[in-house]
């Protein structure tokens, strides 16, 4: 696969996402973004640096991951796509449950870390 190819891909794929997905859903795609990359220098600090406090990186990158299955959630919620499998949901109903799970997920992180 030559390097065009690729960047053709990449671009064609770009301009549907900027031209096809909502705003709200652009907005939740920039949370799990940087949610993702949050995990990501947690493990290569934790790589590189080690684990001394252990129970703060392990409660911190499960925190991390909990964030992102959250944030996933929510964008199946929100999505207009998927209005026939969450029949009776509301995107407020969906975002509220978001934050209800976030809360309860920093409470427990915060018990974890002792």
């Amino acid at each position: 696969m030559s390097s065009t190819t690729l960047t053709v891909v990449l671009k064609n794929f770009y301009d549907e996402y900027m031209k096809n997905t909502p705003k709200k859903l652009k907005i939740v795609d920039a949370y799990l973004t940087y949610i993702l990359v949050t995990g990501v220098l947690q493990f290569v600090y934790c790589c590189l640096v080690g684990t001394f406090p252990f129970n703060s990186f392990l409660s911190g990158f499960i925190c991390t991951i909990g964030c992102f299955v959250l944030g996933v959630s929510l964008r199946l919620q929100a999505n207009p796509q998927n209005k026939i499998h969450f029949r009776g949901i509301s995107p407020e109903r969906g975002f509220a449950d978001f934050i209800f799970a976030h809360i309860i997920l920093h409470l427990v992180t915060m018990n974890f870390i002792g």
